[in-house]
């Protein structure tokens, strides 16, 4: 049977086993999906062992992105961009890199939420990896306006700079407004408030002013379960709509899945039974 792997350090929690299992049993594909923890030092050796071991691929989660898009000798172009990747794909003894994360929130927000982003006032919260995932994807989208903030401008600043000069984007940037603020002071009201930040995870609070929002903005936390009820919450006690991160997840293993197996799996049917499943 084919076999596939998350790998990551914390990994008990990942939802990724199950959510490709159902993937596979509505499918038909035969294969196993395992967690696989890593040592923080040792992610290579990983590599190497389950290359060696027959495995054709793998997701990658925290905090193991960016040593994976380094260790990969093809990669597409939004794992390019994001110096990071989230999806691994092991071929005639190379890995092939790919970063699934921004067209997996992109198809939650539009497709499962039913918001689109084009034309919209778009505020993202971060410029570390999670951010640098999803930051093409949601140009691709052609919102109106689109400001990064960080709690370092200057990083916010180097990857909108990043993102500025990449030739697949130049048509996309004629129809938005690409712009850095700082965090205290991001400008707004916003249409939709994406939070790719760690604050959710570390417990350190809603990162932005609650000017950011108007009645029935959509504040979309890329964390889901228990991290992202206070954000949502925030939300809601504002006026705006609370979203969290779990259609994300379950979108962007549907592209690793699509990439792996060449099928599409129903990932709105997918989306459905786990939020069901949810107490």
């Amino acid at each position: 049977m084919n076999r596939y792997v998350v790998i990551g350090n914390p990994i008990a929690h990942s939802q990724s086993p199950k959510i490709h299992a159902r993937f596979a049993a509505l499918t038909g594909e035969a294969m196993a999906y395992d967690r696989l923890l890593v040592p923080l030092d040792g992610f290579a050796d990983a590599l190497t062992q389950l290359q060696q071991e027959g495995v054709l691929g793998c997701n990658v989660t925290v905090p193991f992105k960016f040593e994976a898009f380094a260790a990969a000798q093809v990669a597409s172009a939004r794992a390019q961009l994001a110096l990071a990747a989230n999806t691994l794909r092991f071929e005639a003894g190379q890995v092939f890199a790919d970063n699934t994360d921004g067209v997996g929130l992109v198809r939650d927000i539009e497709h499962n939420a039913g918001v689109s982003l084009a034309g919209r006032d778009v505020l993202l919260i971060g410029a570390g990896g999670a951010a640098a995932g999803v930051l093409a994807p949601l140009l691709l989208a052609r919102p109106h306006k689109l400001v990064v903030v960080n709690r370092s401008l200057d990083k916010a600043e180097a990857l909108v700079l990043r993102h500025r000069a990449h030739p697949s984007l130049q048509q996309a940037l004629q129809h938005t407004e690409l712009s850095t603020q700082a965090l205290a002071s991001p400008g707004g009201p916003f249409d939709v408030v994406i939070n790719a930040s760690a604050t959710s995870l570390s417990g350190a609070g809603v990162p932005v002013p609650a000017s950011v929002l108007k009645a029935g903005t959509l504040v979309y936390d890329m964390m889901y379960g228990p991290a992202a009820a206070p954000l949502l919450q925030w939300a809601r006690d504002h006026g705006g709509i609370g979203r969290d991160g779990l259609g994300m997840l379950v979108e962007q293993a549907a592209e690793a899945f699509l990439l792996w197996r060449g099928v599409r799996p129903p990932s709105a049917q997918v989306l459905q039974e786990m939020r069901a499943a949810q107490p």
